[in-house]
């Protein structure tokens, strides 16, 4: 086997061996956040014409449960190597920048994938979810779990300690992923916090997936993938650009 495959198949292997705490504890903390939300609002709330609330929140939790798996993998596999002296073993071998990349790339879009698939899995007894368009469900499953994916590989490359990655997650990753319309249409939004929303590559990964279920979104389906898969290609330049110089790897 060839490097990229292997680091692949290690990075993978990682997270399914402990499946129980990186696959089961998040679908079960996103149905929690469904039965508390959607008792609270289903009365109150109807935030796309036609659709109850329960159904609306499904895809969004599923997406942000995708987002979230998927950078948790690719930042804690690396913050882990780096503490325990183990990234030595990916550095040593005739890897280069770009198969390192894209094989935690590629975990982490695996266990973010599985992850939101297990959302809907677990929901399917509650509430029938119809998907009118799969094809742009999956494009945004996709370049969703690529764009946080992405981003962990920096946080992990950033982070020297658990402390700076807990840091980085709770400052920025869960601010943007709560802030990105998955409990609420931006058009119920004061216009301020419309623009906020709109500066947001997380709420485009949301809104584009939710749109591949009901056919309905704030903001046309062509546009926020275009701007999703623009953001996931800058932070995929900057990730090669760390890896090539070994930012914070090889000291």
């Amino acid at each position: 086997m060839t490097g990229f495959p292997t680091l692949l198949y290690k990075e993978v292997l990682r997270f399914w061996k402990v499946s129980f705490q990186t696959v089961a504890a998040p679908v079960l903390t996103t149905l929690m956040y469904l039965l508390v939300f959607s008792h609270a609002l289903s009365d109150h709330v109807q935030a796309f014409p036609g659709v109850p609330y329960l159904q609306f929140l499904i895809p969004g939790l599923a997406m942000m449960a995708t987002l979230q798996n998927s950078f948790a993998n690719s930042s804690s596999s690396l913050i882990q190597s780096k503490i325990t002296g183990n990234i030595v073993f990916i550095l040593l071998p005739p890897l280069s920048p770009a198969d390192i990349f894209a094989a935690y790339l590629g975990a982490s879009i695996v266990r973010g994938l599985v992850v939101g698939l297990g959302v809907f899995v677990a929901t399917a007894w509650i509430v029938p979810v119809p998907v009118l368009h799969p094809l742009w469900a999956i494009a945004f499953a996709l370049v969703g779990s690529a764009l946080l994916g992405t981003l962990g590989i920096i946080a992990g490359i950033w982070a020297e300690k658990f402390d700076q990655l807990a840091a980085f997650q709770n400052f920025l990753v869960m601010p943007l992923t709560f802030l990105a319309g998955v409990f609420y249409s931006t058009h119920s939004l004061p216009p301020f916090w419309q623009l906020v929303s709109q500066l947001n590559p997380f709420f485009y990964a949301i809104d584009g997936f939710r749109y591949g279920f009901f056919g309905q979104s704030d903001v046309a389906p062509w546009e926020s993938l275009a701007f999703a898969t623009a953001a996931f290609a800058v932070l995929s330049w900057l990730t090669l650009l760390l890896l090539r110089r070994g930012y914070k790897l090889r000291h």
